[in-house]
């Protein structure tokens, strides 16, 4: 009888090494697993990240062009009387902040939804988004009367920023 029980122990501890062996194994297996995974998201990421960024050359690109545009029109309108020049910068405004808010709304539909690179691709489209429709609301006149309103209520910042500004200017022209 005690031969029988120790031969019980024997076989009882060779299969209990066994099913540790068989955990390990699958242990490892869920790891490697587990990294690769996360390679791959690393990637998609990194991905995404690329592609947002060229996204967001080809966009910057587009608004610096629109820019230049909108400056070279207000140069012309500047010989036009000056009711004509401030009603022409108000619609320039308005179809600029248009077409700001509609590329917020490009990005956001283009952009992943989720993870953290989501939330900070839908926080910079919302930015966007609600940037274009102050513009294209307060138009020029409105943005004009909000600084001057700024400058109002805190002008000794405003005025050490407009010393700051000179300054690093003129160090700008210098060299």
């Amino acid at each position: 009888m005690a031969t029988t029980t120790g031969n019980l122990r024997g076989k009882e501890e060779q299969t209990g090494k066994e099913h540790l062996e068989k955990a390990k194994e699958v242990g490892a297996q869920a790891a490697n697993k587990a990294k690769e995974v996360g390679t791959q998201a690393a990637d998609k990421a990194k991905e995404y990240g690329t592609q947002m960024a060229d996204k967001a050359k080809e966009y910057g690109t587009q608004m610096a062009d629109k820019a230049k545009d909108a400056a070279s029109s207000l140069g012309e309108m500047a010989s036009q009387a000056a009711g004509t020049v401030g009603k022409k910068a108000d619609e320039m405004t308005a179809g600029a902040g248009a077409d700001i808010k509609k590329w917020g709304d490009a990005i956001g539909s283009t952009v992943p939804h989720e993870g953290v690179l989501g939330q900070a691709s839908q926080a910079m489209a919302d930015t966007l988004r609600e940037g274009g429709k102050y513009l294209e609301e307060a138009k020029l006149s409105g943005v004009a009367d909000d600084f001057v309103n700024l400058i109002r209520r805190n002008p000794v910042p405003a005025i050490l920023l407009g010393v700051g500004v000179g300054f690093i200017l003129a160090r700008a022209m210098r060299d």
